[in-house]
């Protein structure tokens, strides 16, 4: 399976990221990609680091394609707390071609199970998210069996994170129970690096990996197919693509 595209990467926006827009957009093209989000993380009381909300509302002054490679303007917004809110203002998030809300730990209680998983239900439930990130977060567990055929329902994809398997061994279980449930539901996912230095772009070997071992259709991976990709894109953003 060979991803066109890799829709989570951060930039020195986010303090504790190391690489430019440019750098991002070089290195995307020599590792084979067609396409990659900017989307770094939103600011919060939990992520004092993170660029103002001025950094996303004036990403229009970047150009869709740098080093022929397109760009998609996004952010991470953090999940805020268990009744499901995300720490963005709705116009900023708004202004956005590609949204991840995830868990970041010590920004939300852990709270309880059933908890956890009526606030992925309203997660689910906000039109402006396009993305459920790295949601297998050891510590913050839900019942996929019952939030995943929310997400599907939702037209939400669920994030295959690579980072993640770099990550405690419940982690690395819970992507996998993700993964399977995805699978055995038809719940769309998107493959992504996470990458917060430039060099990791599009290489999502781990996460491919663990696709594989789990027999996983690689019609559900929507970076790993460009006809699905740049349809969607294209609706999402109202940009052409010339395909």
């Amino acid at each position: 399976m060979k991803l066109i595209a890799d829709m989570h990467t951060h930039t020195i926006a986010s303090h504790h990221a190391y690489s430019t827009v440019l750098e991002n957009a070089a290195q995307a093209r020599r590792n084979g990609l067609e396409a990659f989000a900017c989307t770094d993380h939103a600011l919060g009381p939990h992520f004092p680091d993170a660029p103002i909300d001025w950094h996303f509302t004036c990403m229009d002054m970047l150009p869709d394609n740098i080093e022929g490679v397109w760009l998609f303007r996004g952010i991470e917004t953090n999940v805020s707390g268990l009744e499901g809110g995300v720490d963005t203002a709705e116009a900023v998030l708004e202004k956005m071609e590609w949204v991840i809300a995830s868990i970041h730990d010590h920004a939300i209680r852990a709270g309880s199970l059933e908890e956890r998983d009526r606030m992925w239900q309203r997660i689910a439930e906000n039109p402006l998210i396009d993305v459920i990130g790295h949601s297998g977060r050891a510590g913050y567990e839900y019942h996929p069996e019952k939030v995943i055929p929310l997400f599907k329902e939702a037209g939400k994809f669920v994030e295959i994170n690579s980072h993640s398997l770099d990550m405690r061994e419940d982690t690395v279980r819970n992507c996998r129970e993700i993964a399977l449930c995805c699978k055995k539901y038809g719940a769309p996912v998107v493959v992504n690096t996470d990458s917060h230095f430039c060099a990791g772009i599009g290489r999502a070997d781990k996460a491919l990996q663990m696709l594989e071992e789990l027999d996983f259709p690689a019609g559900l991976v929507f970076n790993a197919d460009a006809d699905w990709f740049y349809e969607h894109m294209a609706k999402r953003t109202r940009r052409s693509f010339g395909r």
